[in-house]
């Protein structure tokens, strides 16, 4: 089996002081910078920043803080986890990335998506009616900008584009993903444009997916584009054993869970959830040896091309930083090994 790519995802959730308090957003924001230095030097292959509008999560503009991880890296690749695209201007879009595609020497990725969330919207002045629209329009408008030729465009949700060239260009272009919760429509329209993949499955068994995997080859198939990869994103934090992990994680996890329930109308977190998400979910918690042995079983089972762990959880900068040392000195060797029986 051809050995994946390993990276790392944040969507900049505050994390704590030694005393369990928040930290201030500002200071969430620069402790990136070593955690992304930490990603590239135990020779991780991406490092993704989310976008938020909201006070649980410090980055707001993704791309102005990959510029400043740039300088702090050398090999590792960089990209949001999710842009959210319906609320913001596909040129615009482009021009950032390809921006920071000069400022990291072409290590660059744009993952597109409708977002996790939905205050972009009114804070940006979009109507969450036109939800759909917004995002198929764009996605579309996006994939043209990618091929860096003139452009030609129309739609209802911004002004038309006529034989446009947009700057900056890049070397070898940028490399553009679309973010998958769930709907099967995005992961055709992500066929249809050519563009990677990129599953995130935040609960359940991951193999629940295998479904819009085959559909994404087919569909591709029929549109007759070139196969794009696939990647998963998933949450955990890896720690010294089991027992430490679970104990760092539970109580963040938990308020997530609260949250979830008042702002998306999801159910309440019943009794053993916690402990069947680790155990059999999309929730990779332990000791590098169970964190490599689930994210093996997920690699086979969906036959993906990379494997992202959100590692950010409501804990120490100093826990986070642990996590992404084991996981690329650790957990990926364990994984490679096992994939290669």
């Amino acid at each position: 089996m051809k050995v994946p790519e390993f990276g790392v995802d944040t969507f900049g959730g505050v994390t704590k002081d030694a005393q369990g308090e928040p930290l201030p957003h500002a200071q969430v924001i620069r402790d990136l910078g070593e955690e992304a230095a930490t990603a590239d030097a135990v020779g991780l292959d991406f490092f993704g920043v989310g976008e938020h509008h909201r006070e649980d999560f410090a980055v707001s503009s993704p791309e102005m803080v990959l510029a400043a991880i740039a300088s702090r890296t050398t090999s590792i690749r960089l990209g949001s986890t999710v842009t959210v695209l319906s609320s913001d201007d596909p040129v615009r879009v482009y021009e950032r990335f390809a921006t920071l595609d000069a400022v990291s020497n072409g290590r660059a990725e744009i993952v597109a998506g409708r977002g996790s969330f939905t205050e972009s919207f009114p804070l940006f002045g979009y109507d969450l009616q036109d939800y759909e629209v917004l995002f198929e329009e764009k996605l579309e408008l996006l994939a043209a900008l990618l091929k860096e030729e003139p452009v030609t465009w129309s739609g209802t949700t911004r002004a038309s584009l006529h034989e446009q060239r947009v700057f900056p260009t890049t070397a070898e272009g940028i490399r553009g993903w679309v973010g998958v919760g769930g709907s099967p429509e995005s992961v055709v329209h992500t066929a249809r444009y050519g563009l990677g993949l990129f599953l995130a499955i935040i609960g359940g068994p991951a193999d629940r997916f295998t479904a819009y995997v085959d559909l994404f080859e087919r569909a591709q198939d029929e549109y007759g584009v070139p196969h794009q990869p696939v990647a998963v994103h998933s949450p955990g934090l890896v720690a010294e054993t089991d027992q430490q992990a679970r104990a760092l994680v539970f109580d963040g996890w938990m308020a997530m869970r609260q949250r979830m329930v008042r702002d998306r109308g999801w159910p309440p977190p019943s009794v053993g959830d916690f402990e069947r998400e680790v155990e059999t979910g999309s929730l990779y918690i332990g000791s590098p040896e169970t964190v490599a042995r689930r994210i093996a079983a997920t690699i086979r089972a969906l036959g993906v091309d990379r494997f992202d762990l959100k590692y950010d959880q409501p804990v120490t900068h100093a826990d986070l930083m642990r996590s992404i040392e084991l996981y690329g000195e650790k957990v990926v060797p364990l994984v490679t090994d096992m994939l290669s029986d």
